[in-house]
């Protein structure tokens, strides 16, 4: 079952890249909607199942939650040595990028098809914990991934890099979900491992809403419409969370 959903992720991956060669004006509420599940499967449903599946406490916090925090505190750490990378070999000049550091656009696309693995990986963990966490956490990853879809062809070619290239890393971030989900047929973790691991890649997930999706939503359409479409997306998330109990 995590390997047939995480075949939804594949496809939105490549409608992101899709997207990313012909870029609409709607762009800003479907980014605002992904932010919106996101941001709600993190904190509606991953946190309290990860608390509830790994109570150990670590002085007086529960283990969960110290990870939750890992993970945000992981994800921003990547993001900005990537940043102090880029800044550092010049990618950027006066606001624009420097065509001539195409391996710093395949570094970065690479992170990216990494992420995307993780998020496989999360999708088959999920369904082991229950099928209402794994169609949660499957519903937040599959629209996610249209960010990580565009995102990865767009940072490829910004770069530099021929569009056979954006294009390999595009299918390399759209497959690595399958293979992640994949991987999870052959062990089962035990339990408090897997609320440890919800409750890290939760930590993830929020980043990457907060400081990612989300501003991106926003940047060039400040617009109640994609406020709106956020709310729906953290609202939704609640009625399935609910349902599922």
């Amino acid at each position: 079952m995590a390997v047939f959903v995480a075949l939804g992720a594949f496809l939105m991956t490549l409608v992101g890249g899709w997207a990313a060669q012909r870029v609409t004006d709607r762009r800003h509420l479907v980014l605002g909607l992904a932010g919106g599940l996101m941001l709600g499967a993190a904190g509606l449903d991953l946190l309290p199942e990860a608390v509830e599946a790994a109570g150990h406490e670590v002085f007086g916090v529960p283990q969960a939650l110290l990870l939750f925090v890992g993970g945000f505190l992981l994800a921003h750490l990547v993001e900005r040595l990537l940043a102090g990378r880029q800044a550092s070999h010049g990618a950027y000049n006066g606001g624009r990028h420097d065509h001539h550091a195409p391996q710093l656009g395949m570094a970065a696309a690479a992170a990216l098809v990494g992420h995307s693995l993780m998020d496989g990986i999360a999708i088959g963990a999920a369904f082991q914990a229950g099928g209402g966490m794994g169609a949660t956490v499957a519903l937040a990853v599959i629209t996610h991934d249209f960010a990580d879809g565009f995102n990865t062809y767009t940072i490829t070619s910004l770069y530099g890099n021929e569009r056979r290239k954006a294009l390999a890393m595009l299918f390399a971030a759209a497959l690595a979900p399958v293979a992640g989900a994949a991987s999870t047929l052959l062990f089962t973790m035990p339990q408090e491992l897997l609320g440890s691991y919800l409750g890290f890649f939760g930590g993830v997930l929020l980043y990457l809403a907060a400081a990612e999706i989300l501003p991106e939503a926003h940047h060039d359409h400040p617009a109640r419409s994609t406020l709106l479409c956020t709310v729906a997306g953290v609202a939704f998330i609640w009625l399935v969370t609910g349902v599922a109990e």
